[in-house]
């Protein structure tokens, strides 16, 4: 095992692949020379050359479209966002084409590339590169949405991407960079479409996913000490949605709630609590709890950013109002 920081597991996985694979290539704004602007390929412009690692225009639209181009002619490109906000620029190229050439090709093309960069709520970074994009994408038919979350969960899923037939938008979390964890020394592979299950309990299952699983982590401690035993899953897919892992939890807890960093309107977490209703609804003994960011740009200031975001104390609030529900 070896301790490694959240950018360098990334980078490992790129690296492994890029290795493995000569079809892999990354392009991106600053992606070569300087490295990436979170330096996840750093030094690797100089291991792979300038045709591997491609330093582009500010233009996402049009790297996007000639990715998604290099992916129809069987190379496996890896698309950095340097800040995943910017990418709204190369919405149509996709969501009319990455994610639809496969089908409307009928089966003739696959689309095998990797969307990733930095998103999320930041500090005090403005509300332009505050995005949560997770919430645009998640409509959008033919795209794999994944958000890692760990250094560990981070190198395993990226890896997968890398090697998925299917356009996958690969989130990471801009706060989350500097974590350190152990990874193991051999290759692995992480499942695109699974939830994990990061403590077990018998009270309440918490739903989460990227930074936030952070966020309800700390809360736990509190709630631990004050004697309750929640359990605490994270999405990691966020299309598809993992219901066999969702299912199991609250079949045994009867209680959820949704704990996410995207805004309330249409996020993520209004899609999770809809599919279980659809489903699951006969095995709730209380309506599932929603704790998410609120519907506004957000703030520059430092106080006001907290404000608009789930803070541990607030989800201790939330467990505890919860399991005082009595049937």
């Amino acid at each position: 095992m070896a301790e490694t920081l959240f950018f360098n597991a990334l980078r490992e996985a790129i690296d492994e692949e890029m290795a493995r694979d000569s079809s892999v290539f990354v392009l991106g704004e600053d992606v070569g020379h300087y490295g990436g602007s979170y330096k996840v390929t750093k030094d690797l412009y100089q291991k792979y050359g300038e045709l591997r690692i491609l330093d582009t225009p500010i233009a996402e639209n049009s790297f996007t479209g000639m990715a998604v181009g290099a992916a129809m002619t069987g190379l496996r490109p890896i698309i950095e966002g340097m800040n995943m906000g910017f990418l709204l620029l190369a919405f149509n190229q996709i969501s009319n084409n990455a994610g639809m050439l496969r089908y409307t090709s009928g089966g003739n093309f696959k689309i095998p590339m990797v969307i990733r960069g930095p998103g999320g709520v930041g500090r005090q970074l403005g509300a332009e590169h505050s995005q949560r994009l997770e919430t645009y994408f998640q409509a959008v038919p033919g795209l794999k949405i994944v958000a890692c979350s760990t250094p560990r969960n981070a190198k395993g899923l990226l890896k997968s991407a890398i090697r998925d037939d299917n356009p996958v938008l690969f989130f990471e979390h801009v706060l989350l960079y500097n974590l350190k964890e152990d990874l193991p020394e051999e290759e692995y592979l992480l499942p695109l479409d699974k939830a994990e299950v990061v403590r077990e309990g018998k009270d309440v299952t918490i739903i989460t996913y990227s930074r936030m699983r952070h966020h309800v982590l700390q809360a736990v401690k509190t709630l631990e000490k004050k004697g309750y035993d929640p359990e605490v899953i994270d999405l990691i897919s966020l299309k598809p949605l993992d219901f066999d892992t969702i299912g199991a939890s609250i079949r045994k807890t009867h209680k959820v709630i949704v704990v996410e960093e995207s805004m309330r309107t249409a996020g993520i977490g209004a899609e999770v609590i809809a599919s279980i209703n659809d489903r699951l609804f006969d095995e709730l003994d209380a309506p599932v709890l929603r704790l998410s960011s609120q519907d506004i740009p957000t703030p520059y200031n430092g106080n006001l950013e907290r404000l608009t975001i789930i803070q541990p104390e607030q989800i201790v609030e939330a467990v505890e109002k919860m399991v005082a529900l009595r049937v």
